[in-house]
């Protein structure tokens, strides 16, 4: 019995302390092998609209596991075996990155070693803390591989899947007005007015955003899988919503009020109030599939009258 206890017992201090030691100092080293590409990411999200989410996720990231700490001082121990697995991806990715030992595309090699610098600190979590630990904070750790700068390709697959579902959106709402409108592509040409669903107009920042507010979301107020999955794939049509109501808006002002409006304040900088409304339906939709997870109260049962 004794052993038993003994061998239950959680980590000591000394022995958790250790783990911190080591941990930061596999981490520090990452991150100065490392140096040039986590600049050149943060340059990237700095400075290209399609790339600005990543400024977000590490501190969002460490923030879930600042909230959910004291986990890993639970069954904390070392797994050096899975983590030696991880390690060997992780260096192996970042060497093939670095040294481009393929022919990746710049933006591609750049993935890659984001890939093995976040899959590296995974290997570092698993090796000093263990599965069960990793396993408690699967979210947080994951959500770390949102550092990676999707490739350009991707991305334009993405901007062209919502440039043309917003622009049958406009113009079914223009439908439903009862205007007349011809569609031609892009273009909707209206009796006095012609506009384009450009590039820009497919809000894919916007929208990876509320991507990422939905993540996370889901996690903290969701506790069934099913929950989660129909909640994010919420988002696309949201996302679809969100900019087909901006563009009929504007035009619908430029139309009857003021044809500055395509080219005002309200265009360049009043993303944030349709972002707004898009989370106002994220937010609608969470409540329902919250009370949808609810168990239902059990009828009481009659008591047979004496």
């Amino acid at each position: 019995m004794q052993t038993a206890e003994i061998n239950s017992a959680p980590p000591r201090p000394l022995a958790l302390e250790r783990r911190d030691v080591i941990l930061s100092v596999l981490i520090a080293a990452s991150l100065v092998i490392f140096r040039q590409q986590i600049a050149d990411v943060f340059h990237l999200a700095w400075h290209v609209d399609e790339y600005t989410h990543i400024l977000l996720i590490l501190p969002v990231s460490l923030a879930l596991i600042y909230l959910q700490r004291g986990k890993l001082r639970q069954n904390a121990t070392y797994a050096p075996v899975p983590a030696s697995v991880l390690g060997v991806f992780s260096i192996a990715s970042g060497v093939a990155a670095k040294m481009h030992l393929y022919p990746f595309s710049e933006g591609a090699s750049l993935a890659l070693a984001i890939l093995a610098l976040v899959t590296f600190w995974m290997a570092c979590i698993v090796g000093c803390y263990g599965w069960a630990v990793f396993r408690s904070l699967l979210f947080p750790f994951l959500f770390l591989f949102l550092l990676i700068p999707p490739p350009g390709s991707l991305l334009d697959k993405a901007v062209s899947f919502l440039q043309t579902a917003s622009t049958d959106a406009t113009f079914a709402l223009f439908n439903l007005t009862g205007l007349p409108v011809i569609r031609n592509g892009y273009l909707l040409t209206l009796p006095n007015l012609s506009i384009e669903v450009a590039r820009e107009c497919s809000g894919i920042r916007s929208s990876i955003m509320l991507l990422i507010t939905g993540l996370i979301l889901a996690h903290l107020f969701l506790r069934s899988l099913w929950s989660k999955v129909v909640f994010v794939l919420v988002i696309v049509p949201l996302s679809v919503a969100k900019n087909a109501i901006r563009i009929f808006t504007l035009t619908m002002l430029a139309m009857y009020v003021d044809p500055g409006f395509l080219y005002g304040r309200l265009h360049h900088q009043g993303g944030i109030v349709f972002f707004l409304i898009a989370l106002g339906g994220l937010l609608l939709s969470l409540w329902i599939l919250q009370r949808a997870e609810r168990p239902r109260m059990k009828a009481p049962k009659s008591i047979p009258a004496v």
